[in-house]
């Protein structure tokens, strides 16, 4: 019987105070696995610390060990899918370079994944992280949830295993700039999930700010629903035919109270910003729209690779 391949893939940008300790933890699981081979590929998006330097001296010692480093940094988004579509193994594991995706669940992951599910995924069920960032995600989570065309998984940043047969599929879409949480939920097959605790992050800090999570947002939104376009449409019906009301509601009282009746500059003033808000909220809906088409329309690489080590 043939062994079968696992694939790990760990994205990484400056986070050479956890790489060490993650190739640790991730061998000493694959170790107790003795009848899968595996590999653990992690692609680094141009860090500007030691991390490729600590994962070179990692890989000189460990083959199985592969590294992608990338010619620039292209972002949370495309490094992380390049390095999927990279990897060969029967089944491919992604978990992030800061350890707050527990090594440790990949052998749960492995045991569904042997029981014939396709997609292995965890769930967050708590997290160790600011009450309030995680309440922040959770609204998310929910808002996106109820405004897409499809049933998405909340909680998930991606942390997961996937068949190779799901990979393929990713790599037929050939989306330049994907929404991967999004793919997932789309691509249809049948899929467990795992809770667990995310644990805290206990080195480092985190290069997402606020920048990132609303492109990441924004993304989820404009690759899974047409709602916010079908508001806009609906809103300026609304707010035509109550502004047309309100017009012929004062042209009568001018009619009856003549003499008496003034309009000010109040009403105008409050109604012109009014508007000019509404306006300005859906011209900027629409932009997110265009400029998702507008990547679409450049296809440009998901990445440039600089260099790779440890691959045949």
């Amino acid at each position: 019987m043939a062994i079968k391949s696992i694939s790990i893939v760990t994205p990484c940008y400056n986070e050479a105070e956890n790489v060490q300790e993650l190739h640790e933890r991730v061998l000493k699981v694959m170790s107790s696995l003795y009848e899968f081979s595996y590999e653990h590929i992690f692609i680094d998006n141009a860090s500007t610390d030691l991390t490729v330097e600590i994962l070179k001296e990692i890989a000189a010692h460990d083959n199985r060990v592969k590294i992608i480093v990338n010619a620039r940094n292209f972002g949370h988004i495309r490094s992380p899918y390049h390095a999927l579509l990279q990897a060969k193994g029967d089944a491919v594991i992604s978990i992030v370079a800061d350890l707050q995706d527990p090594p440790e669940m990949i052998a749960d992951f492995i045991q569904k994944w042997e029981n014939g599910y396709k997609i292995v995924i965890g769930v967050k069920e708590k997290s160790e992280e600011s009450p309030f960032f995680f309440a922040v995600r959770k609204f998310y989570y929910n808002l996106i949830g109820k405004l897409s065309e499809i049933s998405l998984i909340k909680n998930f940043t991606g942390f997961g295993l996937y068949d190779q047969k799901v990979i393929e599929v990713l790599r037929q879409i050939d989306d330049p700039y994907p929404y991967f949480r999004g793919l997932i939920c789309d691509i249809g097959f049948e899929r467990a999930e795992i809770q667990y605790i995310q644990p805290v992050r206990r080195r480092g800090f985190t290069k997402n700010n606020f920048y990132t999570l609303y492109d990441m947002a924004m993304l989820g939104i404009t690759n899974h629903s047409k709602v916010p376009l079908r508001l806009a449409t609906m809103t300026g019906f609304a707010v035509a035919f109550f502004s047309l009301l309100l017009a012929f509601g004062y042209f009568l009282y001018k009619l009856i109270f003549w003499n008496s009746f003034t309009l000010g500059i109040a009403p105008l003033v409050i109604g012109l910003f009014f508007f000019g808000s509404v306006q300005l909220f859906f011209i900027g809906i629409i932009g997110e729209y265009i400029g998702s088409i507008h990547t679409q329309v450049l296809k440009r690489p998901l990445v440039v690779e600089k260099e790779r080590v440890n691959f045949d």
